[in-house]
């Protein structure tokens, strides 16, 4: 015996207005922990706290909107299948953990830069996975590992030189 339609459409407006409600707890969550940070002013008068706080209500204004939609019944009479594999990809996950893995590990040794492309390459060759696509050949590989580099770079000058947040640097001389 199957399921009348509506009787999935009131099945997925409560899923999705219980992921509505999981996002607001998580946002209550970060405010809670956002209030145990000093908001002494920093740079440009802004604290430590800023962003958390930020992160919260943009994640509570999403759950909001989450729930508000879920009621209104906006979703399709007919949810589309969720895309993607059935199972999840192994090979491809633990490309990913590799790639987050190596980066703790060596963010002290080589450096922010170096360490955060690395990540990048890992990661880029577990999302491929994923697709179903090959990891990568060497030419892939020193492409990721450039665009890794040109990434974690610029984000490494923006904290050390503009906001002047310490980061692990390959060198002494706080450019690399």
């Amino acid at each position: 015996m199957s399921e009348s339609p509506t009787t999935n459409n009131k099945q997925a407006a409560l899923h999705q207005t219980l992921v509505g409600v999981g996002v607001l707890v998580l946002a209550a969550l970060l405010a809670y922990g956002a209030m145990s940070i000093s908001s002494e002013a920093g740079y440009a008068g802004v604290g430590p706290n800023f962003l958390p706080w930020v992160v919260a209500g943009a994640l509570a204004l999403c759950g909001v909107l989450l729930i508000v939609e879920a009621q209104r019944g906006s979703q399709p009479a007919v949810l589309e299948a969720p895309s993607g594999a059935e199972r999840g990809d192994w090979r491809a996950l633990a490309w990913m953990a590799a790639g987050l893995l190596a980066n703790a590990a060596l963010i002290t040794t080589i450096g922010f830069v170096l360490s955060c492309a690395l990540c990048f390459v890992l990661a880029v060759r577990g999302l491929r996975l994923s697709e179903g696509r090959p990891g990568g050949s060497v030419k892939d590989t020193l492409r990721d590992a450039g665009i890794g580099l040109a990434l974690s770079a610029p984000v490494f000058w923006l904290f050390t030189k503009v906001l002047a947040i310490s980061l692990p640097g390959l060198t002494s001389t706080g450019w690399i």
